[in-house]
């Protein structure tokens, strides 16, 4: 544990204290990266992307990481306070050039996309519930088949009586 590669030197001081604080607290839990991935559903290599402050951690990798660690309330909602600072002043990725065709919507125009996205993931457990789905198209066909065999039964019996 410890050694972690130099941060670089052009980081915000938000954002070096937030990543530092970050690897302490990685550090505490005695998790190699890839227990820690397995613990929070966040990769390895995404957990080598947050600390070494090549990408922001989505605020849900920061509180499963406090969860694993055992942070107390007060703690953990430092560490919220931490992120939201770091991530207002995170340097931007720097932009990849795109090759014609391969652009993604919106970007036709600009050939760059971003390194990593704003948009946070969650783990499986903290996502929120699906809705239900509707009937099945089997279930349906065969609720329509029994309701023709009751009318065809219906029409059938009455002729038979009639």
């Amino acid at each position: 544990m410890g050694a972690w590669q130099p941060l670089p030197d052009d980081l915000p001081p938000e954002v070096r204290h937030f990543v530092e604080q970050l690897r302490q607290l990685k550090d505490r839990t005695g998790l190699s990266l890839v227990s820690l991935g397995a613990r929070t559903a966040y990769s390895k290599s995404s957990w080598q992307r947050y600390l070494n402050a090549t990408q922001p951690p989505p605020r849900q990798a920061v509180v499963a990481l406090c969860r694993v660690a055992g942070v107390g309330k007060e703690e953990a909602e430092r560490f919220g306070v931490r992120w939201e600072l770091a991530v207002q002043v995170w340097p931007r990725a720097v932009a990849v050039p795109v090759k014609p065709g391969q652009e993604e919507p919106g970007q036709e125009e600009h050939g760059e996309h971003e390194a990593y996205e704003d948009d946070p993931t969650l783990p499986w457990w903290d996502a929120p519930p699906k809705e239900p789905e509707g009937p099945s198209r089997r279930l349906l066909v065969v609720a329509v088949v029994l309701v023709v065999v009751l009318v065809l039964t219906a029409v059938i019996g009455a002729l038979a009586l009639g």
